[in-house]
């Protein structure tokens, strides 16, 4: 179950996954992923299919509308955040507790408190999606 504490000025929202912490890398870090795990976006138009520091393209919200977004911070293989539409958004944070498992952690602005509701639909439909595909691959 995803749960939530205050770290500094922001809110953390963490589940902890029973996959290789590089898969869930892989599937955070995938453009093409986004729309599939994320509750906030339709759509994805970036040039870079797995983003890096400086990535920068748009979102499609649920309502439709296209919204630019750069990748500020980029820690390879453990965190990336972003601006999305100018403002600070959501921290993705990656930490291997073992060889098959690790602790996905979101990160929102304190402001942005209601967003936690988004970041824990998204932390489920991520594990719901890595434990299909492990199924699949006779993982």
């Amino acid at each position: 179950m995803p749960f939530m504490t205050i770290m500094g000025p922001t809110l953390a929202f963490s589940k902890l996954v029973e996959v290789p912490a590089n898969s869930v890398w892989r599937l955070i870090t995938d453009t093409r992923t986004w729309p599939v795990w994320g509750p906030s976006v339709r759509g994805v138009d970036c040039k870079d299919r797995y983003i890096h520091a400086a990535s920068s393209g748009r979102i499609r919200t649920p309502v439709g509308i296209w919204v630019p977004f750069v990748v500020e911070s980029f820690e390879p293989e453990y965190y990336w955040d972003w601006r999305v539409a100018g403002v600070p958004a959501t921290g993705h944070r990656v930490e291997s507790v073992g060889p098959n498992r690790c602790r996905l952690t979101f990160t929102v602005p304190v402001w942005a408190l209601g967003y936690g509701l988004v970041c824990r639909l998204a932390l489920m439909r991520i594990d719901r999606l890595l434990m299909q595909a492990g199924k699949q691959h006779g993982s």
